[in-house]
């Protein structure tokens, strides 16, 4: 992250590509993505040019680019300029990964008509099952 939370170009873009995946859960290929951006905004658009922008080395796409990223990774182009709507977007997208993880949403579906004190206590327990597999994995050097 850049200074004061927000995000450069690169690492928006860059963050699409680790959260919005194919239905098999795979990453999208730069050759993929930017073989749609060309069909969907006439513009050139090639493997390379996203590359650069992915990692900062080029930093200012048309405004047709922008619209033809958030059109294929089906977003609002309003993520790549405004911070605020940036972050928001950014936490229903990994929300919605996670939602796609079929025992994620077994999850989710059993906690529905949970209490709130039982959710309290899903969550307790999760989080604790998340802390002790943090342990062991850095215990294993992983």
């Amino acid at each position: 992250m850049s200074e004061a939370g927000t995000q450069s170009l690169a690492e928006r873009i860059e963050a699409l590509f680790r959260t919005v995946r194919r239905p098999d859960r795979s990453a999208y290929s730069n050759e993929e993505v930017a073989r749609a951006c060309r069909e969907s905004s006439g513009e050139t658009f090639s493997a390379t040019y996203l590359w650069q922008l992915r990692t900062g080395r080029r930093n200012n796409p048309t405004k047709r680019h922008l619209e033809a990223l958030a059109a294929f990774f089906q977003v609002p182009v309003a993520y790549f300029f405004d911070d605020t709507e940036s972050a928001r977007i950014a936490e229903e997208i990994t929300l919605l990964a996670a939602m796609r993880d079929a025992g994620v949403r077994d999850v989710a579906l059993r906690a529905v008509n949970l209490s709130p004190d039982g959710l309290g206590t899903v969550r307790d327990l999760i989080d604790s099952i998340a802390r002790r597999e943090a342990e062991r994995r850095g215990s294993t050097g992983r």
